[in-house]
């Protein structure tokens, strides 16, 4: 996709938290979230944001978590890993050190993305979509990977250094004889999240047109409230 001259519309703050725990992702999402609730009762939302981390080892199914069986769990839980029954669509996956986690909490009404291809700068839901995977995908062609296809790149997780082994005890998404990756496995060499998390940011905010902020290690309380 090519994108034409940069809006800026926005302002896109990467917030880099270090390994914190699935149940604390779900807290600093729902704190963010409320930070752009506040921000449109107020006024127009001139600031979105990406939350970067790494979970704590953990399981996480869907909506159709029934397929899932309290003995299953168990088994996996046995492992050493969390296991958590969501609200998202899909079925299992892992989340875990090693791989870069990232949360776009967006206002999607602040977006004014323009592009050759749309006659609008009007962001959608499956327009929002189609950018965030752009961004991964335009992220792994820095790195080198140019065989990653859009259809590859439904999610916001990247395996840079994961022990892939955590993916054996499932079928990851219900994709039967998938086999699952990391960027270390296919470059051969050590890829660590660090090396992903400027890189990610910026060309997130290159997609979406925004101005990029880049905060790390925001892992205090007293970071968090100094962020925005």
């Amino acid at each position: 996709m090519h994108v034409s001259r940069c809006l800026k519309s926005s302002v896109l703050e990467a917030v880099h938290f270090g390994r914190i725990s699935y149940s604390s992702g779900l807290e600093v999402q729902k704190q963010f979230f409320e930070r752009i609730k506040k921000a449109k009762a107020y006024g127009r939302v001139r600031r979105n944001y990406l939350l970067l981390l790494e979970h704590d080892p953990v399981y996480t199914v869907g909506l159709r978590s029934h397929v899932y069986s309290s003995a299953e769990e168990a088994r996996l839980k046995k492992l050493g890993a969390s296991f958590y029954r969501t609200n998202r669509g899909g079925l299992i996956t892992f989340h875990g050190p090693g791989q870069l986690v990232a949360y776009p909490i967006f206002d999607l009404n602040s977006l004014a993305v323009r592009s050759e291809a749309e006659s609008s700068v009007k962001v959608g839901v499956r327009r929002f979509v189609f950018l965030v995977e752009e961004a991964i995908i335009q992220t792994l062609h820095k790195f080198g990977l140019t065989e990653a296809a859009r259809s590859e790149a439904t999610g916001t997780a990247l395996n840079c250094n994961t022990d892939l082994r955590w993916f054996h005890e499932i079928i990851p998404c219900g994709l039967v004889g998938k086999e699952v990756t990391s960027l270390t496995k296919e470059f051969g060499r050590e890829v660590c999240v660090s090396d992903l998390l400027r890189p990610l940011s910026e060309t997130f905010a290159a997609v979406f047109q925004c101005t990029l902020e880049f905060h790390d290690n925001c892992l205090s309380s007293s970071n968090l409230l100094s962020i925005g």
